[in-house]
C-alpha cells in the first residue's frame, strides 16, 4: 500500500491517496487509517470511489454503524439510499433537488451551525465517513475545526472552569436555531436530550473540546448562564483560524472524528445544483442500533 498524505491545513485535516474504497479493508489497512486519524482528526480519501455497499463495509472495519434513527417525521423524509446511511443531500427520493419551503430543506439548515454528528445521542459515536456522490460547481464546502487545537488555545481560566463540567446535548435545540421550529411530542420522545462531558480524552490522548451547536445547556448551571457559556467557547472555536474547509471532489470520502471535532455544511446555490452525500457515523461500541430504538 502506498499511501501518500498532504496537509492542506496547519491545525486541521489531511488529504490522503493509495486507500483503495473497493476493498474491505485489511489490517495493515486498518491500522493506517487508524493512526492518521488519530493524527488529523479528519481525513479526506481521495481517488478511489465507492459504492453504498462498498462505503458501508469499509465503515464496519472501523466501528459498529449508527443507524439512522426514526425521528417521527412524517412529511418528506422517505429513504433514497441504502439502509445503514444518512442522506445527506438536497435531493428527494425521486432524486430532484429538495424544495426550499419544505421540512426537509428547513431541517437541513441546522447542518450549517458547527456541531458534531449525534453528541444528542446516549452511544458514544465515534467517526462519520461522508462520501460524495455529486458536488456543486461551486460552494457546498464543508468546514472543520479540532477541537483539541481550541482546548489548546483556551485560556488556563476557562480550561479550570470547564473542567468536570457537564453539557446536555439536544438535536431540536441546534434545529430549532436554524429555523426548524415544528417539533411534535412524539419527536421529543423519540429523539431525548443526551449528556456528556464538556471536554473529554481524543484518541492519541489530547484533551478535546465536546460542545457545538446540539449542546443546550450546563447541567447543575442556571439555563442562560450555562447557554452564555457554550456559546462562549463555540464563538471561540469558531474563529478562522481554526477553520479547515474542504473543497470536495467527486469521489471523496471525508473522515473525521466527533470526539475532537467540528464541522458543518456551507451554503451553495441548493436550489440549482444538486450535491448527493451520503454518510456513515460509527460508535466507539455497542450494536448496530438506531438511537430510537433505545428511547422507545
Amino acid at each position: 500500500m502506498n499511501v501518500k498524505v498532504e496537509k492542506p491545513h496547519p491545525l486541521c485535516g489531511a488529504i490522503v491517496t493509495g486507500i483503495d474504497l473497493s476493498q474491505v479493508p485489511n489490517e495493515e489497512t486498518v491500522n493506517t487509517v487508524e493512526d492518521l486519524m488519530a493524527e488529523h482528526a479528519v481525513l479526506c480519501i481521495r481517488g478511489s470511489r465507492a459504492t453504498d455497499e462498498q462505503h458501508i463495509a469499509f465503515s464496519r472495519a472501523f466501528g459498529p454503524l449508527e443507524l439512522p434513527p426514526d425521528m417521527k417525521i412524517k412529511s418528506g423524509f422517505k429513504p433514497r439510499i441504502g439502509y445503514g446511511l444518512y442522506d445527506a443531500s438536497n435531493l428527494d427520493i425521486e432524486g430532484n433537488i429538495v424544495i426550499k419551503d419544505s421540512p426537509r430543506h428547513k431541517y437541513s439548515k441546522g447542518n450549517e451551525l458547527f456541531h458534531a454528528d449525534s453528541t444528542f445521542n446516549s452511544l458514544p459515536t465515534k467517526w462519520s465517513l461522508l462520501l460524495a456522490h455529486v458536488v456543486p460547481p461551486e460552494g457546498g464546502d464543508t468546514q472543520f475545526i479540532d477541537t483539541r487545537e481550541v482546548y489548546d488555545a483556551l485560556p488556563e481560566e476557562m480550561k479550570q472552569k470547564i473542567d468536570g463540567l457537564v453539557a446536555e446535548h439536544n438535536i431540536w435545540h441546534s434545529r430549532a436555531r436554524g429555523g426548524f421550529t415544528t417539533v411534535t411530542d412524539e419527536m421529543k420522545k423519540a429523539m431525548p436530550p443526551a449528556r456528556h462531558p464538556v471536554v473529554r480524552e481524543s484518541a492519541n490522548g489530547r484533551k478535546a473540546i465536546y460542545l457545538g451547536a446540539h449542546a443546550a445547556n450546563i447541567v447543575g448551571m442556571d439555563p442562560e448562564e450555562g447557554l452564555a457559556l457554550i456559546d462562549e467557547i463555540n464563538a471561540f472555536a469558531t474563529q478562522p483560524h481554526f477553520i479547515y474547509a474542504h473543497k470536495w471532489q467527486d469521489g471523496d470520502l471525508v473522515i473525521w472524528d466527533n470526539r475532537c471535532t467540528l464541522h458543518r455544511a456551507t451554503a451553495f446555490e441548493d436550489q440549482k445544483y444538486k450535491r448527493d452525500m451520503r454518510r456513515t457515523t460509527i460508535n466507539e461500541y455497542g450494536p448496530e442500533i438506531a438511537s430510537t430504538s433505545l428511547s422507545s
